[in-house]
């Protein structure tokens, strides 16, 4: 049976143990309502698996995020052997916002609905058993290090990690919209909510800095890159890479509506990166400001721009 979150006396107690890779504790988060509830089992399985391979589970399961949050910090005051996430990109950013900078690895049972950390590393993606097979091969292995995207606030008293993406514009805009639909379920949610906000969104006035060479531009949206992919497999920044310490800063130059609906299919090929509206450029440290935006990492709210991003060179070990 998987054990229960020790009190904290237990935990304080346990705090600085170091557990032997492969032979001790791993804390499970799962996220039920993943996909709308398509993968419902996945957690279980996974449990499951970890069990029957050996290893003390501690199984953590909550329908508020925050209330999530919470208890993964608790839990990881033990310093356990991994964080295993069951769910899709909102999971990850729970778990690289827990371990960033610590000796803990992650893993991830891709079991959301657009799974790109999973699709960048090269992770089964709609196979849970495959995935979950992958994950247990993993525990014996030593884990694999990435960047991570920091995100700091004008004034410094906030700080976040993404795996993935952070975006600033018509993208962040559309996850806003996503966010508070129920129906369609599953990826094709974002594509709706990306055809509602384009009729209505104008271009942006934004000030920019990389590397401290500043500039101010009108945009449909600029995306901060550590992967190459969001939104469950747009290949916004196809070149990108989550272990060359660098970020791939992605602009959209305002275009008609009929240019944005003709060049959207060619995101999915990550072909679009050749067309004159389309800018990338690398950098190590990046100042984005704009009014009326709010930025998203990893398809999770933030908060208003202005921001400070800069890339954290093997930030978080993965299991892989």
């Amino acid at each position: 049976m998987p054990i229960p979150i020790p009190g904290w006396a237990s935990l304080f107690k346990r705090h600085n143990q170091k557990v032997k890779l492969g032979q001790g504790h791993i804390v499970v988060a799962i996220n039920p309502t993943s996909s709308f509830g398509a993968h419902a089992d996945a957690g279980a399985a996974t449990v499951d698996a970890l069990l029957n391979a050996g290893y003390e589970v501690t199984e953590l399961r909550a329908e508020d995020f925050h209330l999530l949050t919470g208890k993964v910090n608790r839990a990881l005051s033990l310093t356990p052997d991994a964080l295993i996430v069951v769910g899709g990109d909102g999971m990850v950013s729970l778990a690289v916002n827990a371990v960033a900078q610590t000796s803990i690895p992650f893993g991830v049972i891709p079991a959301g609905t657009g799974n790109d950390l999973a699709r960048g590393v090269g992770l089964p993606v709609g196979d849970i058993p495959s995935a979950i097979n992958r994950l247990v091969e993993a525990l014996t292995r030593e884990p694999q290090r990435l960047d991570l995207g920091r995100v700091t606030s004008s004034d410094g008293t906030q700080v976040r990690w993404f795996a993935s993406i952070l975006s600033a514009g018509f993208d962040a805009v559309v996850n806003e919209r996503a966010n508070t639909m129920k129906r369609p379920q599953g990826k094709s949610r974002y594509i709706i909510a990306l055809l509602r906000e384009l009729f209505s969104f104008r271009p942006v006035d934004y000030s920019i800095t990389i590397d401290g060479v500043s500039s101010t531009q009108k945009a449909m949206l600029i995306s901060v890159a550590n992967n190459t992919s969001m939104g469950g497999g747009m290949k916004v920044t196809p070149q990108a890479s989550m272990q060359d310490g660098l970020l791939d800063v992605f602009v959209l130059k305002p275009l008609s509506k009929l240019r944005f609906l003709r060049l959207f299919p060619r995101v999915f090929a990550g072909t679009h990166i050749t067309e004159p509206e389309v800018s990338i450029q690398q950098g190590t440290h990046v100042r984005i400001d704009a009014e009326g935006i709010v930025a998203y990492a990893d398809g999770e709210r933030v908060w208003a721009l202005p921001v400070e991003v800069d890339v954290v060179p093997s930030a978080v070990r993965i299991l892989l």
